[in-house]
């Protein structure tokens, strides 16, 4: 849909990573417009690079994801124990290459640069055969001398619902994957039904009288857990939040979830969907959605780990529903409910900020 608030964080963070990117997309709005051509957000930079893409079942994308991951692992493990046996056979200068590259395996950047060193050998002749037997086999795997950063994305039905099993399963694992949560609160692709993420109050299919329970809280779900990095971000509202928070992510060794808020067609904003980067901003300035970020890395400097990045709100929490037909439909239809359920919505939302706040004033 034009103006659809997804995709604006697709192609940010192609543009961050996307020499290096490796996706598995889960089924929905975002594989259509992720897959589809003549447009994507998705690019290439100079040379011609860009992203690994592939889609997988809706249920499964998180187990497909971390798939890919496992099995990059494998293979960059390989190349590794060739740097070994290389560094075993050759000269002190390609000695010191192979220990380049060994040294920033993990890092992004650092690997980019030593593996243009590694490149440069191939075709060479390092003096001895045995040295260049293991030339040769690098060269077979030079697709996998960079660090590739791994994305997992999809919806919030793919996350918060059917797929969560698969989401909560990666996160636990402890690996360094990524993933990016597309948060439109209902199921989009599917013409707009109730997810876990729909709140308080909202009009969708099978929720026609409004959702009567709060919104599932993913983020914090996935802190318990302490070793995930978490971050909630809004892109119209702080575009500066935004991109720290997935740059920290993709840096993070371990495991990363990024919750993104998407204004969505379903949502019927009365402004338009020309509005959704403005909506976003409102959202937040209302209190109805938090920027937040969880880094575990903290807690090694004796520091708090949640950082709260949104600020007291500041502009009416009734008004801003009242911004969407999804809540103003409600009102037509079922007006001593809505009065309720609004009452209801605003309530949680200031609960959620609370103990929000009660996390970030911690000592630690």
């Amino acid at each position: 849909c034009a103006g659809c608030g997804e995709t604006p964080y697709a192609k940010l963070v192609t543009q961050l990573f996307g020499d290096r990117m490796m996706i598995a997309n889960a089924t929905g709005c975002s594989s259509i417009w992720g897959g589809s051509a003549p447009t994507t957000p998705y690019t290439t930079n100079a040379k011609g690079q860009g992203p690994a893409w592939a889609n997988s079942l809706f249920e499964d994308n998180a187990e497909f994801g971390f798939g890919m991951y496992i099995a990059q692992k494998q293979l960059r493990n390989k190349v590794e124990d060739l740097m070994n046996e290389l560094k075993a056979v050759a000269s002190d200068d390609v000695k010191a290459i192979a220990q380049e590259w060994i040294d920033n395996k993990y890092e992004g950047e650092g690997s980019k640069v030593a593996s243009d060193k590694v490149r440069a050998l191939f075709g060479t002749d390092l003096g001895s055969k045995e040295a260049n037997d293991v030339l040769a086999q690098l060269e077979d795997h030079k697709d996998h001398l960079v660090k590739k950063s791994q994305w997992i994305i999809g919806g919030d039905g793919w996350s918060y619902d059917i797929g969560y099993g698969g989401v909560d399963h990666v996160l636990a694992s402890g690996e360094d994957v990524n993933i990016l949560v597309f948060d439109t609160e209902v199921y989009s692709n599917t013409g707009g039904q109730a997810s876990k993420a729909t709140p308080t109050g909202s009009v969708a299919k099978f929720a026609a009288s409004g959702k009567k329970v709060k919104k599932k809280d993913l983020g914090m779900i996935a802190t318990t857990y302490g070793y995930v990095y978490v971050a909630q971000i809004g892109m119209g509202a702080n575009q500066a939040q935004t991109l720290k928070a997935i740059k920290e992510a993709e840096a993070y060794k371990g495991p990363s979830l990024i919750i993104a808020y998407a204004p969505c067609i379903n949502h019927g904003i009365k402004t338009g969907m020309g509005t959704t980067q403005r909506r976003t901003k409102e959202a937040v300035e209302a209190g109805y959605w938090h920027l937040y970020r969880f880094n575990p890395e903290l807690r090694n400097e004796g520091k708090n780990p949640f950082i709260l990045d949104s600020k007291e709100p500041t502009a009416s929490f009734q008004d801003f529903l009242r911004g969407e037909v999804r809540y103003t439909s409600l009102e037509k239809t079922f007006p001593e409910e809505a009065k309720e359920l609004f009452v209801s919505a605003e309530a949680d939302a200031k609960e959620r900020y609370a103990s929000y706040k009660r996390m970030a004033e911690m000592q630690y």
